[in-house]
This record gives C-alpha cells, structure tokens and sequence, in this order.
C-alpha cells in the first residue's frame, strides 16, 4: 500500500507541476521574423498568436507567394522558439521528479 500511496502523491505532484508550467508558458512570449523585419509575428509559449506585423512594402499582388514565403518563415522561426521553451520546461519537470534520465529530456 504504501507504493502505492508514494506513487499517487508524485503523480498528484507532477500532474500539479505540469499545470503550473503550462500557465508559465502561456504567459511567455516569443517573436518570429523575416524579410529583414518586414513580417514580425508574436506567439505566446501556448502556441496562440498574439499579433501579427507586416510592412506595406511587402504587400504586392502580383507576388503573393512572396509573402506566403515571408509568413511562413517567420511562424517557422516563432515555433521553433516555442518548441524549445517547451522542451526546457518539460526537461525541468522531469528534472524535478528524479526523471533526469528520460531520453530527450536532458
């Protein structure tokens, strides 16, 4: 009985440290860019855009993919942010819990 009470306390505590983390992450915010600053997009570590710029001088009609490429390379480079707060949110949680050596989570 008393592994099973250890085990639910540190899944109680976990489940209570994941929570936690994801509402630290929500509150984060990373940014993307491109085109020398020409499309600048801002994502909160909860993967929601907070906002989105993009300068006049990139809008042409006639070269729609342009910008499609621009916006792209900057949702590109914001998640790729968010992806490694997460990863380092998550490798301090399993470092909490003693769960240092789980393949990834380093």
């Amino acid at each position: 009985m008393a592994m099973n009470r250890d085990m639910m306390a540190k899944i109680a505590q976990m489940g209570a440290q994941l929570a936690k983390a994801q509402a630290d992450l929500a509150e984060k915010r990373v940014e993307g860019t491109s085109g020398g600053g020409a499309v600048h997009l801002v994502l909160t570590g909860g993967m929601k855009v907070e906002s989105l710029k993009i300068d006049k001088e990139v809008i042409d009609a006639d070269d729609v993919e342009m910008l499609e490429d621009l916006l792209t390379a900057a949702m590109n480079e914001a998640l790729g942010k968010v992806q490694s707060l997460q990863m380092g949110q998550l490798a301090g949680l399993a470092g909490g819990l003693g769960l240092g050596n789980v393949p990834g989570l380093k």
